[in-house]
């Protein structure tokens, strides 16, 4: 192993540099002015693409959102008023829900109740109440 070694070593000695400790740019290379026209197209072709995802997103997002949130707050009052015709009907009671054998079926209890993680207790139904 030690002849390997020192022929690698000798070998590595004698080998001339050819790596510049320098840059050099010379008349005539078109390489890199290529290299700087392609680059200057790459960040104005990103500008560009910046500007449009930015009108894109004030121009048709955000409309969007709010065309959404109006439609929603519409169906809510709509589901609202629903509601209190049923319970004006009732006798300001909603009626009496019917409540399945496959409702509530649990395999083992949850942490936080006997519920789902979302109960809302004025729209669902109490599970301790079956």
């Amino acid at each position: 192993m030690s002849a390997l070694f020192r022929t690698l070593r000798a070998t590595s000695r004698r080998a001339p540099s050819t790596m510049r400790s320098y840059a050099t740019v010379t008349e005539g290379t078109s390489g890199a002015n290529e290299f700087i026209k392609h680059r200057e197209a790459i960040q104005h072709h990103a500008a560009k693409s910046a500007q449009l995802w930015r009108r894109i997103t004030l121009y048709v997002a955000c409309p969007a959102i709010v065309v959404g949130f109006l439609n929603t707050m519409n169906l809510m009052a709509e589901h609202e008023a629903h509601i209190e015709h049923i319970k004006h009907e009732n006798g300001g009671e909603l009626p009496e829900r019917i409540v399945y054998p496959y409702f509530n079926k649990r395999v083992k209890d949850f942490p936080w109740g006997n519920h789902t993680l979302f109960y809302n207790p004025e729209l669902n139904i109490n599970p301790d109440e079956e």
